[in-house]
């Protein structure tokens, strides 16, 4: 993902308005890294839909390492450390580790974390408002391991994470509430994004300390028919502890980490060219990435994917949608794009939760194995 592809006009014709695109640059054809697609949301009709993160559309491990190393390899080589980099739930918690990944291999004094709408009941140190979004709280936890908190606390650059930018507006409120919490050395900012639509708001707001990187760049607008009746979104925003816990002991990044092993089921065998999906479950993605990047190595026909709680409507890049309960025991529904019954030779879900907190409607439909951290 190195060469930069023409700049192209895109528009798509959404029930509730025109969503017109113009891309500046990209590392690939634009219909090739993201589609568009229509949210259950009364606050914001689109959506940029990612064809590389392996979230609404099931994507190759190693596609999206290609774009984990590619936006990495953006990152200014001259920041000065610790570096902390944010991962934004519940999109982007893999892609910031995968970013993270590549970019600790140059520097030794990098940090990550994610937000989160899981509280673990352990310290909080900041929480901020995605203010458009369908779930619009994000939580920041204190690391507990010492050596991490001080990392964080000494942290003089921030790297933050997300799929996309529509308007900075999440990153300016993440920024603001890091220095409020007392996150008071930083001197450099990246944001850091597949796509790139706000035409470098975050610069114009923190000042010449910030910076954007992103596999592609442009400016969008959207001319909303205000005739058509808004959506009814479903309540999706809980920021609660569930019916099943977390564990800090399994923690991979919402208490901070340095790197997270590739534990999941290690002895697991797959078949030359066998078609497996692996499925992420909410903010847990990162393990099961590693496991579809190890099974994709062994020589299986692999493609990643992960339940979401954010509500899409059928069209455009959204072909297909499968509804659920949450395995969280937080009773919000949950989704999983995309993905058709007996489209796979194999489906392997993975949680971070209880095998019993899993909806069986979704290991029925799918003829699923389940695949539980720490088991």
């Amino acid at each position: 993902m190195q060469s930069k592809a023409v700049p192209a006009s895109l528009k798509a014709q959404l029930r509730r308005g025109l969503l017109e695109v113009k891309v500046t640059d990209a590392v690939l054809p634009p219909e090739s890294l993201f589609g568009f697609a229509e949210r259950r949301n009364p606050l914001r009709a689109f959506l940029f839909v990612s064809k590389v993160l392996g979230r609404h559309i099931p994507a190759r491990p190693s596609r999206m390492a290609a774009s984990f190393d590619s936006l990495a390899a953006e990152i200014p080589a001259d920041l000065p450390g610790p570096v902390l980099v944010i991962g934004m739930a519940e999109t982007a918690v893999g892609l910031g580790a995968g970013v993270h990944r590549a970019y600790s291999k140059t520097r030794d004094d990098s940090l990550y974390l994610v937000s989160t709408r899981h509280p673990l009941g352990s310290e909080l140190f900041a929480r901020f408002e995605e203010e458009h979004s369908h779930a619009s709280a994000h939580l920041i936890h204190l690391p507990q391991d010492a050596g991490l908190r001080t990392l964080m606390q000494q942290a003089r650059s921030l790297v933050l994470v997300d799929d996309e930018a529509s308007t900075g507006k999440t990153f300016i409120n993440l920024h603001r509430a890091l220095l409020d919490a007392g996150l008071n050395r930083i001197e450099r900012i990246v944001t850091c994004v597949l796509t790139d639509w706000s035409g470098g708001a975050v610069s114009a707001s923190i000042g010449a300390a910030a910076s954007q990187v992103s596999l592609m760049n442009g400016s969008y607008h959207f001319h909303e028919d205000r005739s058509v009746p808004l959506p009814e979104m479903p309540d999706v925003g809980a920021v609660a502890v569930g019916d099943w816990p977390l564990s800090a002991r399994n923690d991979w990044g919402r208490l901070g980490t340095r790197q997270v092993e590739d534990s999941l089921a290690p002895d697991l065998r797959v078949q030359a060219g066998e078609k497996i999906l692996v499925v992420g479950t909410s903010e847990f993605v990162w393990r099961p990435f590693l496991l579809a990047e190890r099974l994709e190595r062994a020589g299986a026909d692999v493609h990643f994917s992960s339940t979401t709680r954010s509500p899409i409507a059928i069209g455009h890049a959204i072909e297909h949608a499968l509804s659920f309960s949450d395995n969280y025991g937080l009773g919000i529904p949950n989704f999983l794009y995309n993905v058709r019954p007996g489209q796979f030779d194999r489906v392997l879900i993975c949680s971070e939760t209880p095998r019993e907190a899993l909806p069986r409607e979704l290991i029925e439909t799918l003829n699923a194995e389940v695949i539980v951290d720490g088991q």
